[in-house]
């Protein structure tokens, strides 16, 4: 990534925040993982005041809180040229990363789950899969950031790049 200028500690916590929301939706993936690993779970406790101020959002505004967060953060944050590149790009890579988790849910609970309906363990295998690639997505954007680097991930933040500016 090119320099774009200084980043300041706050624009690193900043860019850091959006991450938690791909990670919050990703904890539905990695139900199985908790049941068979129950000190995991501390992962749950750690974010629990986010879980709960997310869920009354989410269930608000007849259901429709998560679009509702996701169209405040594209239109104020990464359509707003007056706030930090940094953390435009990493708000909109967040966003990207969370439409991703809704694609494979969608393709796990639609297409995949009546064709391996008997064979459970592929599927527990699939969602555990996707959530430690949600973990590691997560651990690795918000350490880059708080460095104050650009956290490249391939495919996704070449189409992050071509949406921010």
């Amino acid at each position: 990534m090119a320099w774009r200028g200084t980043t300041t500690v706050a624009d690193r916590i900043f860019a850091s925040l959006p991450y938690l929301l791909p990670l919050i939706e990703g904890l539905v993936f990695g139900r199985a993982l908790f049941q068979q690993f129950p000190v995991l779970q501390i992962l749950l406790v750690v974010l629990q005041p986010v879980l709960i101020v997310y869920s009354i959002i989410a269930s608000s505004f007849f259901g429709f809180g998560s679009l509702i967060v996701f169209l405040l953060l594209f239109f104020l944050v990464v359509r707003n040229e007056r706030i930090a590149h940094f953390i435009r790009f990493n708000t909109m890579q967040a966003i990207l990363i969370g439409i991703v988790l809704s694609l494979c849910g969608l393709i796990l609970q639609y297409v995949l789950a009546p064709i391996l309906s008997n064979a459970p363990f592929v599927m527990e295998t699939l969602m555990t899969t996707i959530f430690l690639g949600v973990v590691v997505a997560f651990f690795y954007s918000v350490i880059q950031s708080l460095m104050g680097r650009y956290a490249e991930i391939p495919t996704i933040s070449e189409a992050v790049y071509m949406q921010v500016r």
